[in-house]
């Protein structure tokens, strides 16, 4: 039976904002895939809606991009992590 939490989220998306939200340094994209479970190239997808959404941004450290959230991914994940707490 599926979770109750998949029935109003993309699970992946979901869980990466909240990954990102949970330690204040910010994280690579391997791995980001690796905490929420999925390939890196699926998760580089799903960061690109994100970023195109103002959920994160890209910082580019030589040769790596870290990511961040923003402000209003911060909010975001707040929000979904209230939701998640509710329906448990």
């Amino acid at each position: 039976m599926k979770d109750n939490f998949d029935i109003f989220f993309r699970r992946k998306p979901a869980l990466m904002l909240i990954a990102l939200k949970k330690v204040s340094k910010a994280r690579y994209g391997s791995v980001l895939a690796k905490e929420v479970d999925c390939t890196y190239s699926h998760a580089v997808k799903i960061l690109q809606t994100l970023e195109k959404l103002g959920l994160v941004v890209f910082e580019k450290q030589g040769r790596i991009k870290i990511i961040k959230l923003t402000k209003k991914g911060t909010e975001i994940a707040d929000h979904i992590e209230d939701i998640r707490k509710i329906l448990q």
